[in-house]
């Protein structure tokens, strides 16, 4: 009886991800899509090279195809630690409430933690606004991304009066799969326009402060004088640092501290890891995220 018992009680923590592990043996970082693979490595090895100076073990970037693949390795326990867009947490949490912990997030320049949905058109093209989209190919990133769809698909609507459907409004809609793909399809004359993300703080010229024009520019992907922006949507609250519930208690505290003492320790790879200018990563807490959580379950009623 004493081992059935046992083996049951090892079957439930072997089923159980938020059941937390006694130690670990490597580490492993989720980079959500966004840019190629190997960019979303390289400006991430200094956090992975720093990640295993502090806990000791092996660190591995994890470079998925799509949003999906990082919100299923940490639902399935396969990635350990993600930056996650706002969308992109609210499926995690609807999924597996104690899946993951919301820890940190990236600031502004001026402290606050918000960011927008930036519509862009090449400046060529006479496209000023989404009234002058009406008919053309509009290109959105990933399903999963926040600025990259859910919000463009719930504040666009509303302005123009139509769906996001196909001939709708706009002639048709698109997935480029993410936001560094919709820049360049802009650029290169394959959707009229697109939608990315960027504090919209600083200057158009340099990409704002930090976001993925901002990367983009910084990679010689885009001049910004060649495009212009056509829409802005409200304010969105910048997507989380999220750890897997399940990691030792010192493994989070560790992570949190490097990541929140990045900025002041290195500012080169703060700036790499934020896609930007950035005034460090700050604390924050699951119920900043419920308003879009709240959407996110809306939209899939």
């Amino acid at each position: 009886m004493k081992t059935l018992l046992a083996a049951l009680l090892a079957t439930v923590a072997l089923a159980s991800p938020a059941m937390a592990q006694d130690k670990i043996t490597e580490f492993r970082i989720g980079v959500l899509g966004g840019e190629n693979a190997q960019d979303r490595m390289t400006s991430n090895e200094c956090v992975r090279a720093y990640t295993e100076e502090a806990l000791g073990v092996p660190t591995k970037i994890f470079t998925p195809a799509d949003y999906d693949g990082v919100i299923q390795g940490l639902l399935g326990g396969t990635i350990d630690m993600a930056w996650l867009g706002a969308s992109a947490y609210a499926k995690t949490y609807l999924t597996n409430p104690e899946a993951v912990d919301v820890v940190l997030v990236k600031t502004n320049l001026d402290g606050s933690f918000a960011y927008h949905s930036i519509g862009f058109a090449r400046k060529d093209s006479g496209i000023k606004s989404l009234a002058d989209m009406k008919g053309k190919k509009f290109g959105f990133g990933d399903p999963n991304s926040t600025s990259g769809y859910l919000i463009p698909s719930i504040e666009i609507p509303a302005e123009i009066g139509a769906t996001m459907k196909n001939g709708d409004y706009f002639g048709e809609v698109v997935f480029t799969g993410g936001h560094e793909q919709t820049i360049v399809a802009v650029v290169n004359g394959d959707v009229d326009a697109g939608v990315t993300w960027a504090d919209g703080q600083g200057e158009w010229e340099d990409g704002y402060n930090s976001g993925a024009l901002r990367k983009a520019t910084d990679a010689g992907l885009v001049d910004m004088n060649d495009i212009v922006e056509i829409w802005r949507s409200k304010p969105i609250p910048e997507g989380p640092i999220v750890l897997r519930r399940a990691l030792p208690a010192d493994v989070k505290a560790k992570m949190v501290d490097l990541i929140k003492g990045l900025h002041a320790k290195d500012k080169e790879c703060a700036y790499k890891m934020a896609a930007g200018e950035t005034a460090g990563f700050a604390p924050i807490t699951h119920e900043a995220y419920q308003v879009m959580i709240d959407l996110r379950k809306a939209q899939t009623n």
